[in-house]
Order: C-alpha cells, then structure tokens, then sequence
C-alpha cells in the first residue's frame, strides 16, 4: 500500500501546531515496519523541509504549483498595487468572497497511491479515498477571532472535507462531538487519534545548550513556560492581567517566557505589556529552534496553558515529555486530556488564573505532585502508537484487510479512556 500525505506548507509560515504535528506523524510513520510506502508532498517552493525526518519507507514530492503564482510572477513590481487594489476591490465588493474547494487536475491520482491524507486544514477534490483532518472548529465558537476571508474559507473547505472523506481523524473525543454536532457527520466516519509530544522528534538538550539558553534569555530564577502563537484565543492578555494581579495584590513576582510565531495580535500583546509595567519579569522570544524549545522547558518551573480553545494541547504533551508540572484551562478537551495531571482553571477569569499560577510558583509538593502524574498520563501517548492508528486508517479506507492489532486501535479512544495495551495488539510494528 502507498499513502500520499499532503505537507504542502511551509515550516516558517506560522502554524506552528501543524508543523509539530506534521514532523511528528511523518518521523512515526517511518519508524514503522510494514509493506507501507509513503509519498511526502511538500510546498512546490520548498518541498524538502521534513527531508531530516524521513525514515527508508518514505520519499518526498514537490506539489503542484497554485496557478495564481504564476500570475503572481507575471506581475513582477507591479506585484504591491495589484494586492492593494485587490484588497480594496473585495472589501466594497463583499465582507466575505466565495470560496470554491478545488478539484485535482490529475496530480494527486498520477502519484500512484492508494490513499491520500490531508494532514492539516486543505481539501482538494480528487478520485482517490482521502482521510482529513480538521483539527478543530475554533471558527465556529470564536469567529470574532477570524477575518472575513479565513471565515468563507472555513466554511468551504471544513464541511467538505467532512462530508467527502474517507474518514475524518482528530486528536480528542471533544472535537469528534463537535464535529458530529456541527456537521452532522456519521460517528462512525470521525476516528480519534491523540499525537504525541510534538518535541519527541526534535534533537534532545545537552547540557551545553541548557546553559546557552538560560544566558541567551538571562534566565537568572525560575520562570513560567508558555509556548504558543499570538492568536488572541491563546488568551496572552488575561495572562498578563493576572501576573500584574499577583505583583499588585500578593507582591508575587513572577516571570513569564512566552515563544512561539508572533502575528499581528503581537503589537496589542506588546502594548499590555507596557501599560502593565510588565516588561521586567515577561519576555517574549519569538519561535526557537527546537533544541532551544526543549531546552526551555527542561529549564521551566512549571507550563502555563491558558489558551480559551484547544483541540488538544501540543503544550501538554510536550511539558509531560521534558519532566515540568502544568496548569491549564479547563475548557473545550484540556480536561480529558489532562486528567488529574494539570492544575485546570478558568481561562476567562482573570483572577482564577492568577491563583492558579500563584500555587504553581509557591507550592513544590504541588509541582512535585503534578509532574508524577504528568510522567504517568504520558504513557497514555507516544507517537508510534498514534502512527500506527493511523496506518490502520489509511489500510481500512483503502480497503485492505485489518490486523487484529488495526481494529483495537481503531476502537480504541485513548484520549477518553485510557489504559495499557492487551498482548494481543502488541503484534509486528
């Protein structure tokens, strides 16, 4: 069997979720045993990013190249005042364009594979069974937090890709409701497959980097990790408002390291920062290498996860996987993800979650307590178990018959009712 995974997005484009996600799935897949071919396809423009993360049983295509590139290069200089009278043609025109879901022209059928896996968000019509994954439905609970275009977008592309694929995978039983609820989409059809620490993958810190990194960012005391983007869901502000709580009321100090890409919420994040008179004790450090990332968590006193929406945290996994207490939200799947190894609490309350970080900063039978559960809730995950649900997905759509391993996987919610796997599944990997 050969499986065609569309990748074709570019490492530095800003989502870092589906990157992590991406190096992760492709790094199991080719740690596997098995028949299994896998055709990669990269951006046209940089196909090779996952090339380092490739194992004997994969290869790497470039993708087809989107037609308005190639306006876009005919264009040459005149390239800034077309976007700009594009612009200003749709926003009189209408607040939200029509979005049409694209059909193949023959690319994806002239690979040769038997099924194709949308691994992140895009959905292309074509002729072979496809496995999609949404994600999540964030669009449909916060679409204040969503331009007009990425809104049309979405309600294209989600609900097709629903209807006509295979099968739908996401990562929590939480979004599987919420998909069957707001797509009307068969049960059956939505498969659960949690990831595993998307940092896995990623080289481990020596001791040389633990050093460079504590004095690159003058990491002098403890601190609290939060690795995220600067979506505004990511709930920064209310994060700020409540260490500014803690100094003001409690005369609680307590420093704060933020990475992750920085968009254009970044600038309201920096003007809350100053208002506060936050700029001593927060730091904001953009996207680190991934040696780095591990090594900041290593050196963390605790992780911090206030995000207000969350299919399910990479953040989790990945504090779980270096060893550092968590406290988190309670909503949307954080808590069937976390169990009882995270402080949980309400991300809309300013107040609540400065008492959660407070208790994190001040109490070490708690971060002591949480870290041993965390190490235990970990081994509810691992990347090769999620990739081998995952071959058995691509097996069942194309129609190939299934390993008594395959069907425990595939009825199996470990994410909800996690226990140890029975003998009887630990067959050939």
């Amino acid at each position: 069997m050969r499986v065609a995974i569309n990748a074709q997005v570019h490492p530095d484009s800003g989502i870092g979720g589906v990157i992590s996600a991406l190096i992760g799935l492709t790094s199991a897949l080719g740690a596997l045993d098995g028949p299994e071919e896998y055709v990669i396809i990269g951006p046209w423009q940089a196909p090779d990013w996952l090339r380092p993360y490739l194992g004997p049983n994969q290869r790497i295509v470039a993708g087809p190249r989107p037609r308005f590139d190639e306006v876009k290069a005919l264009l040459g200089a005149l390239r800034p005042v077309a976007r700009a009278v594009t612009r200003r043609v749709r926003r009189v025109l209408t607040a939200a364009p029509a979005v049409r879901v694209p059909s193949s022209d023959g690319f994806y059928e002239r690979l040769g594979c038997d099924v194709l896996h949308f691994a992140y968000q895009d959905f292309v019509v074509c002729g072979l069974p496809s496995i999609y994954n949404p994600h999540d439905l964030q669009h449909l609970h916060y679409p204040e937090f969503f331009t007009a275009e990425t809104l049309a977008w979405r309600a294209a592309f989600y609900p097709t890709g629903c209807r006509l694929a295979h099968t739908v995978v996401v990562a929590s039983s939480w979004v599987k409701d919420d998909v069957v609820r707001q797509y009307g989409v068969d049960p059956g059809k939505v498969q659960v497959i949690p990831f595993g620490p998307p940092t896995q993958a990623y080289p481990e810190p020596t001791a040389e980097t633990l050093a460079r990194v504590r004095r690159d960012h003058r990491l002098d005391g403890p601190f609290a990790l939060y690795p995220a983007m600067t979506w505004p869901h990511k709930n920064h502000l209310r994060l700020l408002d409540a260490l500014a709580l803690l100094r003001d009321r409690h005369r609680l100090r307590v420093t704060l390291v933020c990475t992750g890409h920085q968009n254009a919420f970044w600038p309201t994040i920096r003007r809350r920062i100053s208002e506060l008179r936050l700029d001593d004790q927060v730091r904001f450090v953009g996207l680190v290498p991934p040696e780095d990332l591990r090594a900041l968590y290593r050196l963390a006193q605790f992780v911090v996860v206030p995000t207000l929406f969350e299919a399910a945290s990479g953040p989790l996994y990945e504090a779980w996987h270096e060893g550092v207490p968590v406290t988190c939200s309670d909503v949307t799947s954080l808590p069937e993800q976390a169990g009882d190894a995270a402080l949980i609490f309400d991300p809309t309350s300013v107040e609540a979650i400065a008492a959660a970080v407070g208790e994190m900063a001040t109490n070490p039978t708690l971060r002591d307590d949480l870290r041993r559960r965390g190490a235990r809730r970990l081994k509810d995950f691992s990347w090769a178990r999620t990739a081998r649900a995952y071959r058995a997905v691509y097996r069942r759509a194309a129609g190939h018959t299934l390993s008594e391993e395959d069907q425990w996987l595939l009825t199996w919610d470990w994410m909800r009712t996690p226990a140890a796997e029975p003998t009887a599944a630990r067959g050939p990997r």
